[in-house]
């Protein structure tokens, strides 16, 4: 074998298991495996979960806050202080930025990562075709998918439907979109139908922000699921943010969520970002700003979370550590709960699979891609509490990132 992992714990089964790798696959989980590997890693009872997938993640826009603060800290405050920065944008000033936060992501156990990137006339396409190579130079070692997203709208602004068009033909892997954006309802459902008309030729996954505002009567979310259902592409479309959900009453949340399950539309909810940006305009109680993650989940929808940002006008902070994540998604919506938090980590791993299409071959099991990590902890709570090291990370069967943290103390 490749790789054998010594006494691992792995995630969802009792007891300790030998886990062998050869070819990039796992081809034995047992109690002992005889025998001997090119390498064998002691996991010594620590944890071992699939490798982590952030399926929300601007990477075009990473570490320009320095060159584009947030006057107010409002949704197009952000917008709006990035046009003159995305005007100057290069190719190689992106992927120097964008290479930075991959490599971090990598450090922390994230091997996929789905970035959205901005297509429209301000930027044009220099952000995808940044992206597009930045896939190509990190195709080893981490899986990226590239959304075009017209963030400033498609009917708003004149000319960026035919960009989008264009970004597929250049290898766009999913279409964006962020039909909220526009000035009408007659827009918003213009700008739904064309995405999925692009989405439809292409044979493409849809992935939109969809009501990022805390805007009651913001209601794109519905038509989208509809039109997710009636031109039946049930498990294809994902919805992100979705915040005004949390803004209807109870009655009217309850109806649609109905409607994105039985749609089987994926949600997406970027805590971290969307409890800055969102509640500007409350004073008190100020809402969180996240959608109604809780009762999505307890429906049957499926759910997961993105970093989004990483200090940019939307969001000065972050570092791309899903467990960072997982633990502020936890504390705004209150899972606290043995089966809540076990569900958070299923956000961050299989639930994101789905939505990235590789659950099929995705998991800690015989027969799947050996993409693992092995956690500095033995339970997922203490993962999620503490974000400690990732120990070993593992892609297609190769160590491709260690970390050991260390500590000297003088009583």
């Amino acid at each position: 074998m490749d790789i054998i992992i010594r006494k691992a714990r792995i995630w969802g089964r009792d007891g300790l298991f030998d886990i062998g790798i050869e070819h990039g696959k796992i081809i034995e989980i047992s109690e002992k495996i005889a025998g001997s590997a090119d390498k064998e890693i002691n996991a010594d009872g620590r944890l071992v979960t699939p490798s982590f997938i952030d399926p929300h993640l601007h990477l075009d826009k990473v570490y320009t806050y320095h060159m584009a603060p947030n006057p107010d800290g409002t949704l197009y405050g952000a917008i709006y202080s990035l046009w003159q920065v995305k005007k100057k944008y290069t190719i190689e000033d992106i992927k120097k930025r964008a290479s930075r936060v991959i490599r971090s992501a990598l450090v922390y156990g994230t091997t996929h990562i789905r970035t959205h990137v901005d297509v429209d006339t301000i930027g044009g396409l220099t952000p995808l075709k940044a992206l597009l190579e930045i896939k190509k130079e990190f195709k080893d070692v981490v899986d990226i998918q590239v959304v075009a997203f017209p963030q400033e709208g498609i009917l708003r602004d004149p000319g960026s439907e035919e960009l989008m068009w264009k970004a597929m033909e250049l290898g766009a892997d999913v279409v964006g979109g962020m039909p909220h954006s526009e000035w009408t309802d007659d827009d918003m459902k213009r700008h739904v139908d064309i995405i999925f008309e692009i989405a439809k030729e292409y044979g493409k996954p849809i992935d939109a922000h969809v009501d990022e505002t805390d805007d009651p009567y913001s209601r794109s979310i519905e038509y989208f699921a509809l039109k997710t259902f009636r031109e039946g592409l049930s498990g294809k479309v994902t919805a992100d943010h979705v915040c005004a959900l949390s803004a209807y009453n109870d009655y009217h949340a309850a109806k649609v969520i109905d409607l994105l399950k039985q749609a089987n539309v994926n949600i997406i909810t970027n805590p971290e970002t969307n409890i800055v940006i969102e509640g500007r305009l409350d004073t008190y109680p100020k809402r969180r700003g996240l959608t109604r993650v809780k009762e999505l989940w307890k429906a049957g929808v499926n759910v997961s979370f993105g970093q989004d940002c990483v200090q940019d006008a939307f969001y000065p902070y972050g570092k791309a550590d899903r467990l960072l994540t997982a633990w502020a998604l936890a504390l705004m919506v209150q899972m606290t709960t043995p089966e809540e938090i076990e569900a958070v980590m299923n956000m961050a791993t299989y639930n994101a699979a789905k939505i990235f299409g590789i659950e099929n071959n995705y998991g800690v099991d015989v027969g799947k891609n050996a993409d693992l990590v092995i956690i500095d902890t033995d339970n997922v709570l203490d993962a999620i509490r503490l974000q400690p090291a990732r120990l070993w990370v593992i892609r297609n069967g190769d160590i491709v990132a260690q970390s050991k943290y260390t500590h000297d103390l003088y009583l």
